[in-house]
């Protein structure tokens, strides 16, 4: 992580793009950082400012541009939570905000504008928060996230597991992880030994949005998760010049299953300020799925959802 591309002048010389977007990035980096890990930047094509793997990553002007219906807050996540980065909002499951960090800086991030440092369970609000999961015998799922929750060291990941694995009622753990697909050196043995010793079934969700993301490397290190014990998934955004095609959607779908991970979920883009750009219309992206569902058998079309501030569950859109 310490490797990573964080200026722009860097990504823009390592990748040979047009010198007249420089300043437009610097401007848009200014407000949310740049993150790009080097084995992610290979994956890249140097010199296609269309690239989908750079367009994930690369700031833009517009990132600077307001836009009516994008809010910071986009899917209510601080009406979730009381402070101690424990947000509950849908029944049976929780949410642990572990850390702020991240091994890559996605640019339609959903939490480019959380206050982490207000609203995070690290230091000593954990124990806090483990003893209110303890105290709910309805929770029988604890999703860790942030941030990512593998940028935290496999001895705080012990820590937090051996917790949760003392709390009875919680019958499965689940990570949500980018971290897993951008840096996939992170899955050693020590957290693959991790997975392995827990007493909750672990679930690994991964975001992944596009089929060149799994580069062998990768497919290895995910097929290492699932021989440790995890139950491997997907979630992923539904992006304007990444994924918004029937073709991309099903080399996705396909290239997923190789790997060992089921598609679950294509995401409608969470309307954060800054992020615009990258929606696909509704009707779009039904239209879309329509097309995959008639190309792919039905375990490998993920459901299309939106997430939206106050509802108990997600959306799931119909596309039959």
């Amino acid at each position: 992580m310490r490797a990573s591309v964080t200026d722009v002048e860097t990504l823009f010389s390592r990748l040979a793009l047009p010198a007249e977007q420089l300043d437009a990035a610097r401007r848009a980096a200014a407000l949310f950082g740049l993150r790009v890990p080097e084995s992610y930047l290979a994956r890249m094509t140097p010199g296609d400012i269309d690239d989908p793997l750079l367009r994930q990553v690369l700031p833009l002007d517009a990132e600077t541009i307001e836009r009516p219906g994008f809010a910071w807050d986009a899917v209510g996540d601080l009406d979730s939570t009381t402070g101690d980065g424990l947000l509950h909002k849908y029944h049976g499951r929780a949410l642990l905000v572990t850390t702020g960090a991240c091994a890559v800086h996605c640019r339609y991030c959903f939490r480019r504008h959380f206050d982490y440092s207000a609203h995070h369970a690290g230091g000593s609000r954990m124990r806090q928060v483990i003893a209110r999961i303890a105290a709910d015998a309805s929770l029988a799922e604890i999703i860790l996230s942030g941030g990512d929750p593998l940028s935290l060291t496999n001895d705080r990941l012990a820590t937090i597991g051996a917790a949760l694995d003392a709390i009875t009622h919680v019958r499965r753990l689940r990570l949500h992880t980018r971290t897993a697909i951008v840096l996939p050196e992170r899955i050693d043995a020590g957290l693959l030994d991790w997975i392995a010793a827990r007493r909750a079934r672990v679930v690994v969700v991964v975001h992944v949005n596009h089929a060149r993301e799994l580069s062998p490397g990768v497919c290895a290190r995910l097929r290492a998760l699932q021989r440790a014990g995890a139950t491997l998934l997907n979630q992923a955004v539904l992006l304007a010049g990444v994924n918004d095609s029937a073709e991309a959607q099903i080399a996705l779908s396909e290239a997923l299953f190789d790997a060992g991970v089921s598609p679950y979920y294509l995401h409608l883009l969470d309307r954060v300020a800054g992020v615009h750009h990258f929606e696909v219309p509704e009707q779009r992206a039904i239209a879309l799925m329509r097309a995959v569902a008639a190309r792919l058998p039905g375990y490998l079309v993920p459901k299309l959802a939106r997430e939206q501030a106050g509802d108990t569950a997600k959306q799931v859109i119909g596309v039959a």
